[in-house]
């Protein structure tokens, strides 16, 4: 069945408007009678019948809601920028893995400065992917941030807090999840090509992160990302809230 996002403002109208009414419309070209399941990005869900169609409006009849919990735990993915579409793959990945925050940075070693419009983009990437996906909860993309803006924000943070790191002494990740059962909130930062520079990891350091080994292979930016996501989603995959 078809997922289409309904914002929790609109739910009392029932109505669908702008770039979901026009898919619906023009592109899937349902008609009144039609069902399909929307979704408010905070969790809820419904499935809705199709009442009225029209080129930049759809009439709904919502059925009983349903509300599931967001993925446990809360995760922020701090991600340094990459080249060419890899952030939109990231973006994208994440969102699969039950993502809360992603917030962009640009770091001493980004090699492209995100241009206007970006943000948007990676906002509508990651609807897309929640449509496609099942995911009821629309993770927050914040606007790109300089690393050192950002990291003045995280001294007070409570969060288990990683830093992926080829530096020596960095601990497996998965001793760092065996130790931390009761994690109900996660902060991982994953650096550019060419990896933080040593002011920048040292930074993280002094305020609270925690640098964590991927292995002896040196993993692609989009891979290391990802394979902390998955980790932490399946040391924590059955919880006890």
């Amino acid at each position: 069945m078809s997922r289409f996002f309904l914002p929790p403002e609109a739910w009392q109208a029932s109505m669908l408007e702008g770039a979901e009414a026009r898919h619906l419309a023009q592109v899937l070209r349902l008609r009144s009678g039609a069902f399909i399941t929307v979704f408010d990005g905070c969790g809820r869900h419904a499935k809705a019948e199709v009442l009225s169609v029209a080129r930049h409006r759809v009439a709904l009849q919502l059925g009983d809601p349903q509300t599931l919990p967001a993925p446990w735990p809360v995760i922020t993915l701090a991600q340094a920028i990459p080249k060419g579409k890899i952030m939109d793959i990231i973006v994208q990945k994440a969102v699969e893995l039950g993502i809360a925050v992603i917030q962009p940075l640009v770091t001493r070693h980004t090699v492209v400065q995100p241009g206007e419009g970006k943000s948007a983009k990676w906002r509508r990437i990651a609807l897309e992917a929640c449509k496609q996906c099942g995911q009821d909860t629309l993770p927050v993309i914040a606007d790109p941030l300089s690393m050192d803006r950002w990291m003045a924000t995280q001294s007070e943070t409570l969060d288990l807090k990683l830093i992926a790191s080829l530096a020596p002494g960095a601990r497996p990740l998965r001793q760092v999840l065996h130790a931390a059962p009761a994690t109900r909130a996660v902060t991982l930062l994953i650096g550019p090509e060419g990896d933080f520079s040593s002011a920048e990891t040292g930074h993280a350091l002094a305020v609270g992160f925690l640098p964590v080994s991927l292995g002896s292979i040196v993993l692609r930016v989009e891979t290391a990302t990802l394979f902390c996501l998955a980790a932490l989603r399946y040391e924590f995959s059955d919880p006890i809230h």
